[in-house]
């Protein structure tokens, strides 16, 4: 089944999509930020389906704006619930589809050196997993 995005829809999923690697990348400042955006970058250009598409678009808009994390957690964890329910309200499958898309990239940003990643990547991934929940 196809949905219905108008430019303002498709802003709020990248806005969530690629703001939420970005506050893993913001999480791995100890570690290694660029290969945590690189890695959770190329995961959402790996996606399928609709939301594949509109991931793979030119984010026209999208402006990442804060002088720190919490700012920028700000914007994007509600961008996250609110991209869930304009989905979960058009096709499950493609909220389902974008869950995991959104999960695989944050797994992929939290990929490290070491085995695990480190508290606060963890939490960060945590706080995104809550506000994709949150529909």
């Amino acid at each position: 089944m196809a949905i219905t995005l108008n430019d303002q829809d498709k802003l709020t999923l990248q806005t969530a999509a690629h703001g939420a690697v970005y506050l893993m990348a913001y999480a791995a400042v100890a570690h290694s930020p660029h290969r945590a955006a690189t890695n959770g970058s190329f995961a959402l250009y790996s996606a399928t389906g609709q939301v594949g598409h509109v991931l793979a678009e030119k984010p026209k808009g999208m402006k990442l704006n804060g002088k720190s994390t919490a700012e920028i957690a700000d914007e994007v964890l509600p961008a996250l619930t609110a991209a869930m329910e304009l989905l979960k309200k058009q096709d499950l499958a493609e909220a389902d589809n974008f869950r995991s898309t959104v999960a695989v990239a944050v797994e992929a940003a939290a990929q490290t050196r070491n085995a695990q990643p480190s508290p606060a990547l963890a939490e960060m991934a945590r706080k995104i997993t809550q506000a994709v929940d949150a529909a």
